[in-house]
């Protein structure tokens, strides 16, 4: 999401406590293997599973589904599923924009859910490269904010790693960054003794539409339907919402 979205940051906040944990457990830990199907089970040598790794551990899975999603994703389990990445793209209600990024063993089966998700909460799905060029992809450092830290020390902090700007949040800052240097801030970051909330790759909107209180329900409505389903992993949007707005819904 939008590195300026309200609700984006309260999205992050919510899954730390979120009645679903279950399924979020399930979803980082299907991104480890994948990482480690991808590029090995070292995290030493790729960064990728790091990260994963990371934010596994920072939503509290424990490490024991972590070590076994790695071994399984390397083969030392036997064979892993082999998962396939697939980006959904839709225009959800009041025309704003979703990208949705899949992670499944069938294909077929992640069509039909997705496409009925869409449709049965007002959205429309949208031809490939409809969407997509609406959103940049970036790398989002989300830091904790403690007494004294200021903007400018974090900047500081990032910058030679390949950090493009700092955000204040209401309790954090967060680092965006193009994508491929994402592992690099979150070092840097830990190397300057700053506390690392979470290291993700995410489809950044260039631009958000502002929603009032009846089309910011019926969008987070299929926010909510599209996160339901297991094959999904991450759900983008090009839109935001107030603080008032979102209290209310």
């Amino acid at each position: 999401m939008s590195g300026h979205s309200k609700w984006a940051t309260t999205k992050h906040k919510k899954a730390v406590v979120d009645a679903k944990r279950g399924k979020l457990f399930a979803k980082l830990i299907k991104t480890i293997e994948v990482a480690a199907r991808t590029g090995g089970g070292d995290p030493a040598g790729n960064p990728t599973l790091a990260d994963a790794i990371a934010k596994a551990k920072g939503q509290s899975v424990p490490n024991d589904n972590i070590d076994r999603a790695v071994k399984r994703g390397s083969g030392e389990l036997g064979d892993a599923a082999a998962y396939e990445e697939i980006l959904y793209e839709a225009y959800g209600p009041g025309g704003v924009a979703f990208l949705i990024e899949c992670l499944t063993d069938n294909r077929n089966r992640a069509n039909a859910e997705v496409r009925t998700a869409i449709t049965r909460n007002g959205g429309n799905p949208a031809d490939p490269g409809s969407v997509a060029y609406l959103f940049g992809r970036k790398g989002l450092v989300l830091i904790t904010k403690t007494d004294g830290l200021t903007e400018d020390d974090v900047l500081m902090a990032v910058l030679e790693a390949g950090a493009e700007e700092v955000n204040e949040q209401d309790d954090a800052f967060e680092v965006v960054s193009d994508a491929t240097d994402t592992h690099a801030v979150r070092l840097a970051c830990t190397d300057a003794g700053l506390t690392v909330e979470s290291a993700d790759i995410a489809w950044v909107a260039s631009t958000t539409m502002e929603l009032e209180d009846d089309a910011a329900r019926k969008v987070l409505r299929l926010v909510d339907a599209l996160e339901d389903l297991d094959d999904v992993q991450n759900v983008y949007a090009n839109f935001d919402v107030s603080d008032e707005v979102l209290a209310s819904v």
